[in-house]
């Protein structure tokens, strides 16, 4: 789906459901661990990813998503994102003097550089290893890869290496997020290995790919807006608003992960078994007329943003606020920084991320001219 107002057309039926390849096995299950017993091992994920996809928050609930949840939220606190603003906006514009005064450039590879090294940093990822964790992690994030041998192995590699840099840190910690995680505690319990490895998973897949395609999109949806553009550069006070627009109208989220009915329900006339699988559509619900009124109009004048782009409840995304620092940053200082900005070649001809959970644009090439100083 590369057009945003595909959205809407999904947006008109609430519900839906879904019918798959008819050699594909109908299960049912209220967890994930029960689902993956079901399956015949041919329709499985990996050993390596099923660990990973059930001990994380996301397949998680309380009293387990409870506790996993707490004792991040110990180390990953709203003060240790804010004191990252400093190193954010230093990043940032490191990455816009390698850009220069003018010239043409991929947005979505120059400025994507900039949450894989707050995020690299972190972690606590030694910068002699960036280049490889890179390549596993965005193997191990494609959708289109996922069962493929170069997926299994980029998996295997990244899992093997997260396992002995927690090793590593265990002996010896640093003054990252994964030495913290490692010692924190809620009643004399911490982290498992196996958790502490589908914690990084997660926060590799939040603070990288998700955030990557924020930035893109918003650059994208202010170029194709050029009032909204000019009314932010006139008033960048209303960036976080751009940023909160952008969630709704076209973010990185399109579909939140497998949920599963607990019991028998019925939604908007369709029945949903007991077990049965429920996807539930992120970005549909940012079109929903009578939550937004005139919602397929690109408006950054909008205040009180209804949006799911972050997920709700108990499984808000954790690190929101992080990748919403990242985007103003990233924005405000591109914005402040040229005055001229425009795509490169015609917006029908850009690639978006195929798949079923996560859009963006896959590259953004675009022509820019710095401010006279």
């Amino acid at each position: 789906m590369d057009r945003v107002e595909d959205l809407a057309e999904d947006a008109d039926h609430d519900v839906g459901q879904l019918t798959g390849p008819a050699s594909a096995p109908v299960v049912q299950h209220q967890r994930l661990e029960d689902l993956f017993r079901s399956l015949p091992e041919e329709a499985l994920p990996s050993r390596n990813l099923r660990d990973v996809l059930t001990r994380n928050m996301l397949a998680s609930d309380p009293p387990a998503h409870t506790r996993l949840r707490r004792l991040v939220a110990k180390v990953f606190t709203a003060r240790r994102v804010q004191s990252l603003r400093p190193r954010i906006t230093q990043v940032t514009d490191e990455v816009l003097d390698r850009m220069g005064t003018d010239g043409e450039t991929d947005l979505i590879d120059t400025l994507g550089a900039l949450p894989i090294t707050i995020i690299y940093e972190l972690l606590g990822v030694p910068m002699r290893d960036w280049e490889t964790f890179r390549k596993w992690s965005v193997l191990g994030s494609d959708e289109q890869s996922t069962g493929s041998e170069e997926f299994e192995t980029a998996t295997e590699a990244l899992k093997s290496y997260t396992q002995d840099l927690i090793a590593d840190k265990r002996v010896a910690p640093g003054e990252d997020l994964l030495s913290d995680l490692i010692v924190t505690r809620d009643n004399d319990e911490g982290l498992s290995d196996d958790e502490l490895v589908a914690m990084v998973f997660l926060l590799l897949l939040g603070g990288q790919e998700t955030t990557i395609s924020l930035i893109g999109a918003t650059v994208y949806h202010l170029l194709r807006n050029p009032d909204q553009l000019d009314l932010l550069r006139k008033e960048p006070e209303r960036l976080p608003a751009a940023i909160e627009e952008v969630l709704r109208y076209d973010g990185p989220a399109m579909n939140a992960s497998m949920r599963f009915a607990v019991e028998d329900i019925e939604v908007e006339g369709v029945a949903i078994p007991a077990g049965g699988v429920v996807f539930l559509g992120l970005g549909s619900a940012g079109h929903d007329p009578e939550q937004v009124p005139d919602a397929e109009r690109f408006d950054i004048r909008r205040s009180g943003v209804k949006h799911l782009a972050f997920g709700h409840g108990i499984h808000t995304c954790i690190g929101s606020s992080l990748a919403r620092l990242e985007g103003e940053i990233a924005i405000g200082r591109l914005l402040d920084r040229y005055a001229e900005l425009r795509l490169a070649v015609p917006p029908e001809e850009l690639n978006w991320r195929p798949g079923m959970h996560f859009r963006g644009p896959v590259e953004l090439p675009v022509v820019y001219r710095a401010k006279p100083r």
